[in-house]
């Protein structure tokens, strides 16, 4: 016999003992006592039945959910769509499982979330989905937060053909609503950063895989998010996610082997003012995705039922302590987990606020990615295809959706970067912007969204309009314009971030916002939420108050390093506000 194994042999060997631990922990999912409920959803069930036995009274949803998987409602849909009708009542819940929310009243017709691991696609993907847009849709598509595409404008009678379009694409839409796990999200710039750890994207994919295969996934209380930081340049805000893996370098310690190492955070949930914490606990990248899975499984039976206001895992946490949760967790996992206790971490290299936008060179000697400004995120068809052929001519095909709603094209030589730019400019799109439009951020407001109380993207538009013509920015600066509570657009880690509101003016109500400022993330040293600045503000006045806001930090900062953040976290709220009460407001000639 060979004392050795060749490559083959080790990668069916590293297959099938993969096959082993997979049976293992669906094992996991047996009946944990006699007469239990088996199969795929038996944790849901299970957790739901505990919840009615203690007294309490299941959520509509839940109950929905309970009566029949919303993953097996795939004729139904078939149905409403050959009839050309929109789902009514507790069915526009479930249809959000296969990646169609019905958006009425903002708009009389579907909006399709996908689902691209760690953001990236194929040039040939992006062409696909252009002309889906174009024959079932709006014939445009947003990049979303969570680095991914949204096609609206669906009638109900295509909604079942666009996704059946986007399935021939190789992507999907499902669970990428409701009371799944979201789009994972990865660093943009993974396997080309000079700077990074660790290329986030075969983990990626791998969580991506796990999710649509396991069954137990599709059964959480509520939504869940997921993401994994690389240590590259641009910001994934891992610390906003209810699971973040950031890449750590460990050079030595007790017990520890040099390498890199993923820390587990929980519980990030900005919309109510929490990041995740960090647990204590060090992973080796093959551990993470089966330990997300053993997250997943702890939140499925300990989440609530019975309030979708408390349903979240920040709030299971919360309720049961730190300590235990992990406990839980490794229980599911079915073992303890590494404690980074002893281990010697090298400190992380700063990630870029704006580092998504501009050239910047690869590690890959003489190769550079590309990163346009795209307004407000949406691309036109026609700009899809054109970004799409320039990945395809001077590029890999390769084309990187981040979270601050812009994407980049990569791996392309010096030579033709002039030419990339230009054609770049023919679409209608740039790769320099001003420092206020570089980091501007916002959800999809009630122009398509029944939740948001205001135009956001209309809006974050005449801002920055309004701000550029009046002050003279140099220094990275975000905003963040979210159209309701469920913060979409994430107000709380914006430098300035706004939430929508109404606001009464006379005998009637206008759209208008609550002013927030000093936030960020800690990928860039700037963790904090912001804090509230002024309260139901009328968006016609609240250009003028963030010009005057502005030209307060640029007069009164303590040199032109000192950045938006550090300015605001330096004074009381009060003092800033008296600051900007005497700064002049710029008069333009009409």
């Amino acid at each position: 016999m060979k004392e050795e194994f060749d490559d083959a042999q080790k990668q069916w060997l590293q297959g099938f003992v993969s096959g082993i631990e997979a049976r293992k922990a669906a094992d996991k999912l047996a009946p944990r006592a006699s007469g239990a409920p088996t199969g795929p959803d038996a944790l849901q069930h299970v957790a739901q039945d505990r919840a009615v036995a203690s007294g309490g009274k299941l959520v509509a949803e839940e109950t929905a959910k309970r009566a029949r998987h919303p993953l097996d409602r795939w004729d139904e849909m078939v149905v409403r769509a050959e009839a050309g009708q929109f789902p009514k009542g507790i069915d526009v819940f479930l249809t959000k499982y296969h990646g169609l929310f019905f958006v009425a009243p903002a708009e009389n017709s579907f909006m399709c979330r996908l689902r691209m691991p760690n953001g990236i696609l194929n040039a040939w993907q992006m062409r696909g989905l252009a002309d889906a847009a174009d024959a079932f849709g709006g014939g445009y598509a947003d990049v979303t937060t969570r680095a991914n595409l949204q096609i609206r404008e669906i009638p109900a009678q295509a909604a079942v053909d666009l996704l059946l379009a986007v399935q021939d694409l190789g992507l999907t839409a499902r669970g990428s609503g409701a009371d799944n796990i979201r789009n994972i999200t990865g660093s943009a710039t993974a396997g080309i950063d000079p700077q990074e750890l660790y290329d986030t994207r075969p983990l990626c994919r791998a969580m991506h895989h796990y999710i649509l295969n396991h069954r137990e996934m599709y059964g959480l209380p509520r939504k869940f998010n997921i993401a994994f930081d690389g240590g590259g340049r641009v910001p994934v805000l891992e610390d906003t996610n209810d699971i973040g893996f950031v890449a750590t370098e460990v050079t030595g310690g007790a017990g520890f082997e040099p390498g890199i190492y993923f820390r587990l955070q929980l519980g990030g949930i900005t919309g109510h003012l929490d990041f995740a914490f960090e647990t204590g606990i060090l992973l080796k990248p093959e551990e993470c995705v089966t330990v997300a899975g053993a997250v997943g499984r702890a939140f499925a039976i300990h989440g609530d039922r019975t309030n979708r206001q408390k349903a979240r895992l920040k709030y299971v946490i919360d309720r049961m302590g730190r300590e235990a949760f992990v406990a839980e967790v490794e229980k599911e996992h079915g073992g303890k987990l590494r404690r980074a206790a002893g281990a010697q971490v090298a400190p992380r290299r700063l990630a870029d606020k704006h580092g998504h936008i501009g050239v910047h060179p690869q590690k890959q000697a003489g190769r550079n990615y590309l990163g346009p400004v795209l307004p407000v995120g949406r691309l036109t068809s026609e700009q899809m295809r054109g970004i799409a052929g320039i990945a395809d001519r001077f590029g890999s095909g390769t084309i990187r959706l981040t979270v601050w709603q812009n994407l980049l094209i990569s791996d392309v030589a010096d030579r033709d970067v002039g030419v990339c730019i230009a054609a770049l400019a023919a679409l209608g799109l740039g790769v320099e912007a001003s420092a206020l439009r570089r980091g501007l951020v916002a959800c999809t407001g009630n122009a398509g969204c029944k939740f948001a109380a205001s135009n956001t993207k209309g809006h974050a538009l005449k801002l920055a309009d309004h701000l550029e013509l009046r002050v003279a920015i140099d220094t990275p600066i975000n905003i963040h314009l979210t159209g309701c509570h469920h913060s979409c657009a994430q107000h709380y880690v914006g430098d300035i971030g706004l939430i929508a509101a109404r606001v009464e003016r006379g005998e009637d109500s206008v759209e208008g916002y609550h002013v927030f400022i000093g936030g960020g993330a800690a990928a860039t040293a700037e963790q904090a939420m912001a804090r509230e600045y002024a309260t139901s503000v009328a968006f016609d006045d609240l250009p003028p108050l963030l010009e005057r806001l502005l030209t307060a930090y640029l007069a009164h900062r303590e040199s032109t390093t000192e950045s938006f953040f550090e300015f605001c976290r330096r004074h009381e709220i009060a003092a800033l506000r008296d600051l900007a009460e005497r700064a002049p407001v710029l008069a333009l000639a009409a």
